[in-house]
């Protein structure tokens, strides 16, 4: 039985077509863990403040919402190979650039820059893999991506601080420049992909690279599947966006916990993002409905932890938390795969980036204003309930498309 449920995992791993990209992926996710607690760690040594992690948080999120329409039409219009890799070299020198610089501003302007010449990456990585692997391969594929990301994660996470304390983040972020030229040599390995001429001849060449990014949107808007996505997107990342940003608020003023015990919610979430994919995906494969049942029960945990505070329920709450991002994660990713032809398969997942940022930066900033107005407990019952609507939302849309084929 077990080697039959391990069975799909071994053989994605081993196919020659998309081992390079994992092996990548999970050296550039241990390098990436790396370099955000560094960054975080450097900007409040050199500040002494929480304002100058928001005024970051918050500009990288922009970034995604500003370049997102642009990487989509490059991802499609380009060799995805080649884009990838020039987004890990550039990202690469911008790291070498914070291993060296002393001042917070010129930290949070490589920082953004860094972001922005990464926008394209997630798209084309997103493109790229259906045309490596088989359509039944692409489960398992996107599984294996999403649980190997979360173990990286957490070894780099639990391993960061005491390297940061010995070595300084001076080290780490050198660190993270050789995982991108090494992600970046193990893409060569992959196919290319020739690049595809635009389908709009007429006018000028920046009047066409527009007609392009309009005609994603609009393909994503009319989609009968992709088209709900987007409103559910932006009500789900409008609804997590500051529960996620504020789980330290709730932690020390609702769970009253130490600061040393934050980590164990972290820990809570990370195992059940590990599980997540090989539990309900691998038993029912990419049904939709995976995307929305986790909004659901995401949305009634937030509830229960605005209204519980005992640490073993907190604790089982955000375990479940984990299974169901991770869930929807891997499920979303491979029905949009699926369903979206190749020539605007960037477009859209770019399209759908950007719908979460800004559904993302608008509750950050909403949250953060409320918090100390109502409290952190009404902040998280509110955003559980529009979560909870959001996963229903969905489910009713998908449940009257398939009705009516």
């Amino acid at each position: 039985m077990l080697t039959a449920a391990v069975i799909p995992y071994a053989r994605i791993i081993r196919d020659p077509h998309y081992r390079p990209l994992w092996i990548a992926q999970v050296v550039s996710s241990f390098g990436d863990t790396l370099h955000y607690i560094a960054l975080v760690v450097l900007l409040f040594r050199l500040t002494g403040s929480g304002t100058a992690l928001a005024v970051l948080a918050l500009a990288q999120i922009g970034t995604t919402l500003a370049v997102g329409p642009v990487a989509g039409v490059i991802v499609d219009r380009y060799d995805r190979r080649t884009v990838m890799i020039v987004a890990d070299l550039l990202r690469a020198a911008c790291a070498i650039g914070l291993a060296f610089t002393g001042q917070a501003p010129t930290a949070i302007g490589i920082a953004v820059v860094m972001a922005a010449v990464g926008v394209p990456f997630n798209p084309a990585f997103q493109a790229l893999v259906p045309t490596l692997v088989d359509e039944e391969s692409l489960l398992a594929a996107n599984t294996v991506r999403w649980s190997t990301e979360q173990v990286t994660q957490i070894v780099a996470a639990s391993g960061a601080g005491a390297l940061l304390l010995a070595y300084g983040t001076t080290p780490a972020f050198l660190f993270n420049a050789a995982t991108f030229i090494f992600s970046a040599t193990m893409l060569l390995r992959l196919p290319r992909r020739h690049p595809v001429p635009s389908a709009h001849s007429d006018g000028g060449a920046v009047h066409r690279f527009w007609a392009e990014a309009r005609a994603g949107f609009a393909y994503a808007r009319h989609d009968a599947f992709i088209g709900p996505l987007l409103l559910v997107q932006g009500l789900a990342s409008f609804a997590t966006g500051g529960t996620a940003a504020l789980l330290v608020v709730l932690s020390t003023r609702h769970l009253h916990l130490q600061p040393n015990q934050f980590a164990w919610l972290l820990i809570a979430i990370g195992a059940g993002a590990l599980a997540g994919p090989f539990l309900l995906p691998r038993r029912f494969g990419a049904d939709v409905r995976l995307v929305f049942w986790p909004y659901v029960w995401r949305g009634l945990g937030d509830i229960l932890l605005g209204l519980f505070m005992p640490l073993p329920v907190a604790l089982a709450i955000l375990f479940a938390y984990g299974v169901g991002t991770s869930t929807g994660a891997v499920t979303f990713g491979t029905s949009v795969q699926q369903r979206v032809p190749d020539g605007m398969r960037g477009r859209v997942f770019a399209t759908l980036d950007v719908v979460w940022a800004t559904g993302e930066i608008a509750s950050i900033g909403v949250a953060g204003w409320l918090v100390d107005r109502v409290g952190i407990v009404v902040i998280y019952i509110g955003g559980g309930i529009l979560l909870t609507l959001a996963g229903v939302l969905g489910l009713v849309v998908t449940a009257l498309s398939t009705a009516r084929r």
